[in-house]
């Protein structure tokens, strides 16, 4: 018998177990979920909550919440979370996951690199980017790939230009064009045995791992082939204004901003024949499409309900005009893709657009080099290059005293061809293009409506102080209306062709015509030499001639460049033979002359060991006048060597602007340590210039010798 007592405890903890299941089912059970049917097809599929877009209270303040107010499914049950069950397991760590990103243009190059360094911030496993790129987007994203060299990512091209017929022939009144169609063809223009892949506008930041994204694969039926979140507008609803009429869509519709498709099945299910069924059979009573794809994907959705799979609503925030987002995120922990779906982008009207500005900005000026990191748990082929890099940093001595120097000397550094949009100038012969390294915090916008023709400037987006990327993109008049601009961005520490500051060279078709005249090319190459002068006001109007700016010579305006400072840098020059000449002459080369020159292409480059500041430009102009002397020596046999002479322009001119003092030639002047490296440098370069120049070499030891004034600026 059991102890008195015991049948009222066993009675008690029933009844508690009872009312907990009660408590259970009726506030975070199964009730939430609507039941799958069978092939999937349900008012929400699978286990998903049905809206997926919490409500927000009557107070307005964020917080964990229900559905959309007004829509099927919404009750306590329905919280924002990605189902209602066990999470679906992460892909295997090693699993190569496919991305598919259409990028045109060089706005949209700029966008998807931002994009792409918020995938690498938070990804764990290899990432294979499938790019359907035009001409110019393929020219910058191959060759800032090819440099980012990043562990265990692929990426293949495909020419938007052959999938151009497949979707020209629908009227798209979207600011993308015909670009913004083409993920409709992907099914077809991405390889057959790719079964899956993540398909991502260029507008898009993670702030996630994209495998947890991946894995949302797991809850797709046997006939869902398209994962998409609700769109988080009234748009489809049609009641924005007055006869608005958008396109189909199953009850909000959905955003194809961020889109898992299943490739395999959109094949079998005839996807290609599908869509553009569907696509004529609505143009025949709409003019076009007002959001590209995302109307056709819609349409075909509101046909075949059961090809779709809706996805929690926090993979895809999306920020338009007539947002609803809100309704979605409750804290930053849920966010895990932010969608810049607004033409305005970042100036889009949001009372939270300050933290999703900022959190934009963090990636946008975040240090690419920062993101060359392994995958060691996923063994991978190295980008090409990359291991012999690797083997060299490896064998230098981090406790040298120089290893900055020697580091720096190594490093691959990111390279954005074309950063800014231009329109190519028409070519013609002897073209001249000014190339210059620069810090953003220069002058450099007085500069390009003072030079005439093509300027390539490259800069260091990891030092970038003032302005920001998108701030000069977008707002800066100068860059559109002076000139073209083939500009070159790269990552990291200025390099070796760093100049003082930015010049001004006035005008480059006087010396095309010298070139011309001297009749220069593969028999003949020659250093041409621009004078250099500068002046110490900070508001000064530029001359445009030689006589304007003799006259501010002579008025004490302008100095010839660092006369007061460091003369022998230009001495050589002969200003005043340049006073009265009319035709380029010859000048002979002396110990630190560095002179701002113009060459063809094919010249020596600069020594990539010169950094920062100090003898880059010195060291350039040795090593042509090096290979000068060995083509005047016949016994020394190497016919690939030309003589490059140095010749004085009569008419060009280069003006140096003041400015404050650059943190290496702080450092120059003030560490005894930096001057050491320095001539360190300079002792090996005249070793490797005795390798290669034999006997010949021995011209430039005394100049090598010589120490530099840390006075100098």
């Amino acid at each position: 018998m059991l102890p008195r007592g015991r049948p009222r405890a066993l009675g008690a903890a029933a009844l508690l177990l009872l009312l907990l299941l009660l408590g259970f089912l009726l506030f975070g059970g199964d009730l939430g979920c609507e039941r799958r049917e069978p092939g999937g097809r349900a008012g929400a599929p699978g286990c998903f909550p049905g809206p997926l877009m919490p409500r927000v209270p009557p107070d307005g303040r964020l917080r964990r919440a229900a559905a959309l107010d007004g829509d099927p499914g919404a009750g306590p049950g329905d919280h924002n979370r990605s189902d209602c069950g066990p999470q679906p397991p992460p892909p295997p760590k090693c699993e190569l996951l496919h991305v598919a990103i259409v990028c045109a243009g060089h706005n949209s190059s700029r966008d998807v690199i931002t994009l792409v360094k918020s995938m690498l911030f938070y990804r764990k496993n290899p990432l294979h980017l499938h790019l359907v790129t035009d001409a110019v987007a393929r020219n910058i994203l191959e060759t800032l790939f090819h440099t980012w060299m990043v562990p265990a990512v692929r990426v293949s091209f495909y020419h938007a230009d052959q999938l151009k017929p497949q979707v020209s022939w629908i009227p798209n009144k979207h600011y993308s064009g015909l670009y913004g169609l083409m993920k409709l063809v992907l099914p077809s223009a991405l390889p057959a045995e790719l079964a899956r892949v993540i398909v991502l506008d260029t507008d898009v930041t993670f702030a996630s791992d994209i495998s947890e994204l991946w894995a949302l694969f797991a809850h797709f039926s046997d006939t869902q082939a398209i994962g998409l979140v609700e769109n988080q507008s009234d748009w489809y609803l049609g009641n924005l204004w007055k006869n608005h009429r958008p396109w189909p869509a199953l009850g909000r519709g959905f955003n194809t901003g961020v889109i898992l498709l299943r490739l395999d099945r959109l094949r079998q299910a005839g996807w290609e024949q599908m869509w553009r069924l569907t696509a004529r059979r609505e143009l025949l009573s709409l003019p076009a499409t007002s959001l590209a794809d995302q109307d056709i994907f819609n349409a075909v959705i509101k046909e075949h309900p059961g090809l779709v799979q809706r996805l929690p609503c926090v993979w895809n925030v999306q920020l338009s005009d007539h947002t609803l987002a809100e309704r979605c995120y409750s804290e930053a922990s849920d966010l895990k893709v932010i969608h810049w779906n607004s033409p305005k982008k970042l100036r889009v009207k949001n009372k939270h657009v300050e933290f999703f500005r900022n959190f934009y900005l963090t990636f946008l000026e975040y240090d690419g080099n920062l993101l060359r990191r392994e995958l060691f748990v996923c063994p991978s082929q190295p980008p090409p290059g990359a291991e012999q890099l690797q083997q060299a940093l490896a064998q230098l001595d981090e406790e040298d005293p120089c290893f900055e120097f020697r580091q720096q000397q190594l490093t691959v550094h990111r390279v954005h061809v074309t950063f800014l949009p231009h329109e190519p100038p028409p070519p013609r012969p002897h073209d001249v293009t000014l190339v210059a390294q620069l810090s953003m915090d220069r002058t450099w916008p007085t500069m390009w409506c003072t030079v005439r023709g093509p300027y390539t400037p490259s800069t260091s987006f990891a030092t970038w102080p003032w302005p920001r990327p998108s701030r000069l993109t977008s707002s800066s008049v100068t860059l559109t209306s002076c000139l073209p601009i083939l500009s070159t961005t790269t990552s990291g520490r200025p390099g070796p062709a760093s100049t003082a500051a930015p010049p001004v060279v006035v005008p480059t078709r006087r010396i095309r015509a010298s070139i011309e005249q001297l009749g220069l090319g593969s028999r003949r190459k020659a250093a041409l030499v621009v004078p250099a002068f500068e002046t110490l006001r900070y508001r000064f109007s530029f001359p445009h001639s030689k006589v304007e700016l003799l006259a501010l010579l002579d008025a004490g305006t302008l100095y010839t460049f660092r006369y007061h400072e460091w003369p022998r840098g230009h001495a050589p020059t002969d200003y005043a033979r340049w006073r009265e000449a009319q035709a380029p002459y010859r000048v002979q080369w002396a110990a630190n002359y560095e002179p701002y020159v113009v060459v063809p292409r094919d010249c020596p480059r600069y020594d990539p060991r010169f950094v920062g500041f100090g003898w880059n430009k010195v060291a350039h102009i040795v090593e042509l006048d090096a290979q000068a002397r060995q083509a005047r020596q016949p016994l020394l046999l190497c016919p690939t060597l030309q003589e490059y002479e140095l010749l004085v322009l009569p008419e060009a001119f280069t003006i140096h602007l003041p400015h404050a003092p650059s943190l290496d030639i702080s450092r120059f002047r003030s560490s005894p340590t930096y001057r050491d490296c320095l001539q360190a440098l300079k002792d090996e370069f005249h070793q490797d210039l005795s390798r290669h120049h034999g006997a010949a070499a021995l011209k430039y030891l005394p100049a090598l010798q010589q120490p530099q004034s840390p006075a100098r600026g």
